[in-house]
């Protein structure tokens, strides 16, 4: 086992590698020392209540047992940010769902007595599915479009910030983020089939 002073001194990745490759929760243990401040600081974003920010930061932490083993991961700060967006996403589209679920249920309750809740539970199964096909499928870009891709997209940059921040002339950019699109679609078409 490596000493907590090595485990210190290694890169994000070096730490993702080696928990995958040992499944040692010191390694986790240490990203979540890094990165402690930074989710609950995105999740403060978009929920507004340090309580709940604090939760959601342990259940995404608790989640990356797991998840890290499933992804091939490239930036671990940006992909944790990508996991805490994505955390919320899901509760959010889960709350609009559940409302207009509930005000259906109240106009025609009987309708809904023989299938209870199973819809909304399914839904939402299918939107983390997608999420994280999403996910998967970004990863396989090359270099440069999955870059492009995550600063429009994700961190909702235009051309010109991600020029900017890539290095790339504005032309590049645009090729990168259609040509990412284009790939994108494929993969999850391939892997829809």
């Amino acid at each position: 086992m490596i000493k907590r002073k090595q485990i210190k001194e290694l890169s994000d990745i070096e730490l993702v590698n080696h928990y995958k490759q040992t499944s040692d929760k010191a390694y986790v243990g240490e990203l979540f020392e890094r990165y402690t401040r930074f989710v609950f600081l995105v999740s403060m974003k978009y929920c507004k209540d340090e309580e709940h920010a604090r939760d959601a930061s342990m259940q995404i932490f608790e989640k990356l047992f797991t998840d890290l083993k499933k992804h091939q991961i490239h930036n671990f700060k940006s992909w944790l940010y990508t996991v805490t967006k994505n955390h919320y996403l899901i509760q959010i589209r889960g709350v609009k769902h559940r409302t207009v679920y509930e005000a259906d249920l109240k106009k025609d309750h009987y309708n809904y007595m023989e299938s209870g809740n199973y819809l909304y539970l399914d839904n939402e199964k299918d939107d983390e599915k997608k999420l994280i096909d999403l996910e998967d499928a970004i990863s396989l870009l090359s270099e440069e479009q999955r870059i492009c891709i995550e600063l429009f997209y994700l961190k909702e940059k235009c051309y010109d910030e991600v020029a900017e921040i890539t290095g790339y002339n504005s032309k590049k950019v645009k090729s990168y983020i259609q040509n990412g699109k284009r790939n994108l679609k494929n993969i999850l078409t391939e892997k829809n089939e």
